[in-house]
């Protein structure tokens, strides 16, 4: 009887608002789970999530073109930055990639030192007209020869990160995922005690 109430109080969990949850978990890994009072879990989807984003924005930054360069937004014809849907996952810290994408399309200079800015376009011959800063901005080749096998693994880390965080969205909204498979196992290894008993 003990363990039959113990299963039904792990299943049971308030989720509060879901869609507000899941919302603050994407926003902030683990913030949905501090939002449903699920500490333990959004202390480690914080730690673990944020930890693989920082790591892999490190790896792929140099003090030559600043830090941040493998997570960044871009949509040109030439170069479409698949690996930021994946990065957007992870939520607010990879935000400031879609405020320089919006500033290079409009011709500005980058903020924040070029952190997450889209490299320049190769053989873009209105960067240097545009604005003298853009021209000093790297091109991909720039940061492929500098940063070697780091761009790459640096674009691996923040990707896994993004699709981490996705997880812990849906465990968010959701709710941890309970089986019936498991019920019947509990259900199954009380019955022999319960025949044992009666003999």
């Amino acid at each position: 009887m003990p363990n039959e109430l113990e299963s039904e109080q792990e299943i049971k969990i308030d989720l509060k608002n879901p869609a507000l949850a899941g919302v603050l978990a994407w926003l902030i890994p683990g913030l949905g789970h501090f939002y449903q009072g699920r500490t333990a879990k959004g202390i480690v989807f914080f730690v673990c999530i944020l930890s693989t984003f920082a790591y892999g924005v490190y790896l792929g930054g140099s003090s030559e073109w600043g830090w941040g360069r493998v997570v960044y937004a871009s949509w040109r014809p030439n170069h479409r930055r698949l690996p930021f849907l994946c990065q957007i996952g992870v939520g607010l810290p990879a935000m400031p990639a879609l405020l320089e994408a919006q500033r290079a399309a409009n011709g500005k200079e980058p903020l924040f030192g070029g952190f997450m800015a889209p490299p320049k376009p190769i053989g873009d011959p209105n960067a240097g007209r545009r604005l003298a800063a853009l021209a000093k901005q790297p091109t991909l080749d720039d940061l492929h020869s500098t940063l070697c096998r780091y761009f790459d693994l640096g674009t691996t880390y923040t990707m896994v990160a993004g699709l981490l965080n996705v997880l812990a969205i849906y465990d968010a909204c959701c709710g941890p995922v309970f089986t019936e498979s498991r019920r019947e196992e509990e259900e199954e290894n009380e019955t022999p005690d319960d025949s044992g008993k009666s003999a």
